[in-house]
């Protein structure tokens, strides 16, 4: 399989860069490998896979540097990534093809499909239907309950059940608001509607007529998979392997890993109207559907062409560049970030996906690709890019440094150390348990077991929290304390995890 698979890349490359090789921009041409390599060095980067697919030629596919740091195993265009919220796009194209098999409709009832699919509001959880899981409409902030469910203990059924008790910040279709957990909601859909499991519909429908032979999309199958790039971090400026993401409760939200050649077939098929090979896979009104905008996010800014408004579609991102349609999406999950855009009109696919999930070249190459292919000028985005990340690093290390530098004062607290320690309670989330371990407070959660906080005064009543998994962050927490008695804590994490703050009652 992969021998064949080999060869029918080699005979692709020979043909596309025979052929349309005097079509290729010239910073992909004379500048592309320099670009990536110095990048690489700049944001600590171990490896980077990259297709660029232009109608029916490829004018990039190929891989950089290793799958592991300190490593000697190189990436190249069939090397696997997590491509994270990449799965969306997945997810969406399953259920339009659902609808255009007439196993569904889109305006369908959440409930029709999930009768135990409840919300905090029961006439929410009533008049939900299947497009709104997939356009994030569903009322709450970006990303709100996902420290809950990311990377957690919680089975898919107790997800379904906690996300049914958050209560959202705003209305039904009020406001776009970026939702994990209901993609998780469509994947039973898919599974009731098709009768297969989420991952199943995916494999038989998608990945093996596209022959992405390659790709995914439970995690079970990762440690054991040949070719697999290694999640990495960025800790205090250093590189740092991490384990992956054990994302099955969520996965239509997140939970696919592929590769460069992979992604090229699934792009070429959607900028051919669901056509690859001579073979008519995705019905075009299927991926028309999720290209139909549904939310406005707003207008849209960019530092040097021509864009004006951000929509949502069902698990894409639309926006106008410089008069074309883009439909794209990223992708950031433990260890990894990835891009994927898609130009319709001209015919332009783009892939990007890195090996650590701490920089800003994944955007950036993409956006250099993308001017490229469309012969706008060179702008140096990672220079760019680069710049506002020193920039705000530079604004983080200082902000650590003095909540550090506070913590050395020894400031009284307003409540002794043994106060800190106890049970504490969110009436969502559950539990979470600050005890007293080796002379220090340490926070340790219900549903996270691999997963605690240090915890260290500030005075007064905060304290900071670092946590031992550098991707929820170090955090301050402030504490009710009333009368020298420890009342509550408001937790916070990392917003790569959540923006939304969690108040824990003391029991």
């Amino acid at each position: 399989m992969f021998k064949r698979l080999t060869l029918s890349l080699s005979m692709l490359l020979v043909v596309g860069f025979s052929h349309f090789a005097s079509a290729q921009p010239s910073f992909i041409k004379d500048s592309l490998d320099t670009y990536v390599t110095r990048a690489m060095q700049q944001w600590q980067i171990p490896g980077v896979s990259i297709a660029v697919i232009k109608g029916d030629s490829v004018w990039v596919m190929k891989g950089y540097g290793v799958l592991e740091q300190g490593g000697n195993q190189k990436v190249n265009e069939h090397t696997r990534f997590g491509i994270g919220s990449n799965t969306k796009a997945f997810t969406g194209t399953a259920m339009a093809m659902l609808e255009t098999d007439k196993k569904l409709s889109l305006d369908d009832k959440v409930q029709k499909w999930v009768p135990d699919f409840t919300m905090y509001d029961p006439w929410v959880a009533k008049e939900a239907m299947v497009r709104d899981l997939l356009s994030h409409r569903l009322g709450f902030e970006t990303f709100q309950g996902d420290f809950m469910y990311f990377d957690s203990d919680l089975t898919y059924k107790q997800v379904k059940e906690k996300f049914g008790k958050l209560k959202p910040m705003y209305g039904l279709r009020s406001k776009w608001g970026y939702t994990n957990a209901a993609f998780a909601v469509a994947g039973e859909v898919i599974e009731k509607a098709s009768g297969q499991s989420w991952a199943s519909f995916l494999d038989s429908r998608i990945f093996k007529p596209l022959g992405m032979y390659n790709t995914l999309a439970v995690t079970n199958q990762i440690d054991t998979a040949r070719n697999t790039a290694k999640a990495h971090t960025i800790v205090e400026g250093k590189l740092k392997k991490v384990p992956y993401g054990r994302l099955d409760n969520m996965a239509p939200a997140g939970n696919i890993f592929s590769s460069a050649y992979d992604m090229s077939r699934w792009a070429k098929a959607l900028l051919n109207d669901g056509e690859l090979d001579g073979k008519k896979i995705i019905d075009p009104a299927a991926i028309a559907s999720t290209r139909l905008p549904h939310s406005i996010m707003g207008n849209n800014q960019h530092p040097f062409n021509r864009t004006h408004f951000a929509l949502y579609g069902l698990g894409w991102f639309l926006n106008d560049y410089e008069g074309k349609l883009l439909v794209e999406h990223t992708g950031g999950v433990n260890g990894f970030v990835t891009a994927v855009t898609l130009v319709p009109e001209e015919k332009i696919g783009i892939i990007v996906l890195t090996n650590t999930d701490y920089n800003g070249f994944f955007e950036a190459m993409k956006a250099e690709l993308l001017d490229a292919c469309l012969g706008l000028p060179y702008r140096n985005y990672n220079g760019f890019a680069m710049n506002m990340q020193e920039e705000g690093e530079t604004r983080r290390a200082k902000t650590l440094k003095e909540r550090r530098d506070t913590v050395a004062m020894k400031i009284p607290m307003a409540a002794s150390m043994d106060a800190f320690a106890g049970i504490y309670q969110h009436d969502v989330y559950g539990k979470m348990t600050i005890s007293k371990e080796n002379d220090k407070l340490i926070a340790r959660f219900e549903y996270h077991k691999g997963r605690y906080a240090t915890l260290e005064p500030m005075g007064g009543n905060r304290m900071l929290a670092s946590f031992n998994d550098p991707l929820y962050g170090v955090r301050v927490w402030p504490f009710t304390i009333e009368n020298g008695k420890v009342k509550s804590v408001t937790m916070t994490v990392s917003s790569f995890i959540e923006f939304t703050p969690y108040e824990f009652i003391r029991q």
